[in-house]
């Protein structure tokens, strides 16, 4: 159960990140909000680096092609972030706070590394940065207006593919922080659904 839930996070979340991309492109923005892409991105680039160094398994597999798709969602973000952002923002400034963003998300999954060891330190700072990320969904849902640079199955894919984990390391594992905020994450990523469910009628309408 435990193998099978991996692969349904990890199927799922490669969905978002392969849907990310499309959308990111074809509305020409990014569909990651940036504080989660950093984190995100930062984690991905660590994990996948250590699953290459001491032996692939099956979330190693997954890490390895998030850390690819982040890549180009990076890109996306660098490409066209500075278009979602006041006139005032030059150039030169959405590029330094892009670089302090990544250095401080490196920074960060590296401080967790060091406080709570390779294995906690992965699922505490995945689950933190997961629930970051569904409350900024929404925060982007309200300021684009809409869903701009976003989808629908990006928000149902991420929900699942944070619930699988949430099973596996509150539930079987029985970590109370761990099901908590995996339980926080749904109720975010649920209302975010129901904003771009009601959206899309809308649009249908």
């Amino acid at each position: 159960m435990i193998l099978f839930l991996t692969i349904v996070s990890g199927l799922a979340w490669t969905v978002a990140y392969v849907d990310a991309i499309r959308i990111g492109f074809k509305d020409r923005s990014y569909a990651i909000p940036a504080a989660a892409l950093g984190l995100n991105f930062a984690w991905e680039a660590i994990y996948a680096a250590r699953s290459i160094a001491t032996g692939i398994d099956a979330q190693g597999v997954f890490n390895i092609a998030w850390g690819l798709a982040d890549v180009v969602i990076v890109y996306t973000f660098l490409k066209f972030g500075r278009s979602e952002l006041p006139a005032w923002v030059t150039r030169r400034l959405f590029v330094g706070w892009a670089l302090l963003l990544g250095v401080t998300s490196f920074a960060v999954q590296l401080l967790f590394v060091a406080e709570f060891g390779w294995d906690d330190a992965s699922r505490y700072s995945a689950f933190l940065q997961n629930l970051l990320m569904s409350g900024l969904f929404i925060a982007m849902f309200v300021a684009r207006g809409g869903p701009r640079g976003q989808t629908l199955l990006i928000a149902v894919a991420k929900w699942i593919g944070t619930l699988a984990p949430t099973i596996v390391f509150g539930w079987y594992r029985g970590s109370p922080l761990i099901l908590g905020v995996g339980l926080l994450c749904s109720v975010f990523d649920l209302v975010y659904v129901g904003l771009l469910w009601r959206s899309r009628r809308r649009l249908q309408s």
